[in-house]
């Protein structure tokens, strides 16, 4: 990888510090011997309320070894809570930097990354506070914003409820507490479960995994389906479905709920026949409603019409305020993401290109892909191209090559003993963007 020139503070051996912020979050660093001038300020995931909330300043073992061994400093911190954590991430992960500086001296070069509800994190500090950093790296990020990802979560579910369970006592926003999202989650757990069973049913789960952009290859460890194998790709997208319906669709939205002081996702105005044409599994979808036989028009009529979800508006407010993007970085910043993501579909990549495009940004920003199902399954060799990407883009002043055969040729490099899977590849448009930089995508009620 590319490498500074030796910091004024190197150390003399390799250094290993935890320590506590004033708010609460705890920080690492691992400072090697001969420290060559570049820390890299690393955000986490999304952690589920009530998680275990462990520092962490880097994506995996193997990747901090390789780092390491190049002389980058590694830091990070927990943030004060679990959840979405939007109001205290940022700024403990910003304290952390300052603790570093304070201990080590002042970075020659400041890189933030992260990786997932971390991507988030990092694309934040980009564009809030680029005078702290010299480039940036999302990884697998929620770059569509909090409040697109909360929308974008409603729609699958609001499918599933409405053609699978129309006579359910089944709220799908607006939970009075824990349990009541948990009861939710059960009831359409189970309709889902039962439909999973019939052609018409399966038909109707990929109806609802495809406004989700849910791809039909979510996990390494299934096999890959042919293009048109429609019922391999069902079957894969109805796991992921019913790992969302036991995690962001019901739980962790009623704890985001309490944060924004209500409901923050709408559907009001939404036509899910046009949606359907957009997705990345439209054809998927209308190969399995012909197999079985049904409608697929009659269904899209039963959504179209069916009554619709209203936010509140000062919780839209709050979401947006907190955590929609504006598209305006001032320093460079390049995205990865793997092609098979269920939890983070590929298109949240077009919505934040969508964003940077027009808030003037665009030549900042730079987007590449791997060939992978799942979500955040890149090697430690795709970490290591990734970051020194954006340092090549930092020296030179240009992105230069960025083909996948110069991003792979880069992985094989840093680290030969792992995959290098940098494809040509370009997402489907996001079905559902925010953003700041585009006035109309303004809740109106």
């Amino acid at each position: 990888m590319v490498t500074a020139a030796p910091a004024r503070s190197a150390t003399a051996e390799d250094v290993h510090v935890e320590g506590t912020l004033t708010s609460g979050a705890t920080y690492v660093m691992d400072v090697p011997a001969g420290w060559n001038g570049t820390v890299l300020l690393f955000s986490h995931g999304f952690r589920p309320p009530g998680s275990p909330n462990p520092a962490q300043n880097v994506t995996d073992t193997a990747t901090r070894d390789l780092l390491l061994k190049d002389g980058y400093a590694l830091i990070g911190s927990s943030y004060a809570t679990t959840g979405w954590a939007v109001e205290h991430a940022v700024p403990d992960q910003l304290a952390t930097l300052d603790v570093f500086t304070e201990r080590f001296g002042a970075a020659r070069r400041t890189l933030a990354w992260g990786q997932s509800y971390g991507g988030f994190v990092t694309t934040k500090i980009a564009e809030r506070h680029g005078d702290r950093i010299d480039g940036s790296l999302s990884v697998c990020g929620l770059v569509h914003g909090g409040v697109a990802n909360w929308n974008n979560t409603l729609d699958p579910i609001f499918a599933l409820k409405t053609l699978l369970a129309p006579d359910a006592s089944l709220p799908l926003v607006d939970f009075q507490d824990q349990a009541a999202a948990t009861a939710a989650a059960a009831t359409l757990t189970g309709a889902v479960t039962e439909a999973q069973n019939t052609p018409d049913g399966r038909a109707r789960i990929a109806l609802a995994a495809a406004l989700h952009n849910i791809p039909g290859w979510n996990d390494p460890a299934q096999p890959r389906p042919a293009p048109d194998d429609w019922n391999a790709q069902q079957a894969n997208q109805y796991t992921a479905v019913r790992g969302l319906l036991a995690t962001a669709a019901f739980s962790w939205r009623q704890d985001t709920e309490t944060l924004a002081g209500g409901n923050s996702s709408w559907n009001t105005g939404v036509d899910y026949a046009k949606l359907l044409r957009a997705s990345s599994a439209y054809k998927e979808v209308k190969g399995l409603y012909k197999a079985a036989g049904r409608s697929l028009k009659a269904d899209l009529k039963t959504l179209n019409t069916a009554p619709r979800i209203k936010a509140d508006k000062e919780a839209v407010d709050w979401m947006s305020r907190t955590s929609a993007f504006t598209g305006k970085l001032t320093k460079p910043q390049l995205t990865i993401h793997t092609t098979g993501d269920a939890l983070v579909p590929v298109q949240t990549e077009s919505a934040y290109l969508r964003a940077a495009t027009a808030g003037g940004s665009r030549h900042l920003l730079r987007q590449a892909y791997v060939d992978n199902a799942g979500h955040c399954s890149f090697s430690p060799a795709e970490h290591l191209a990734a970051l020194d990407t954006v340092e090549h883009r930092i020296d030179t002043g240009r992105w230069g090559d960025t083909r996948p055969d110069t991003l792979n040729s880069r992985a094989q490099q840093a680290d030969p003993t792992s995959p290098a899977r940098y494809a040509d590849y370009r997402p489907t448009p996001y079905l559902r963007p925010y953003d700041l930089a585009h006035p109309g995508d303004a809740y109106r009620p």
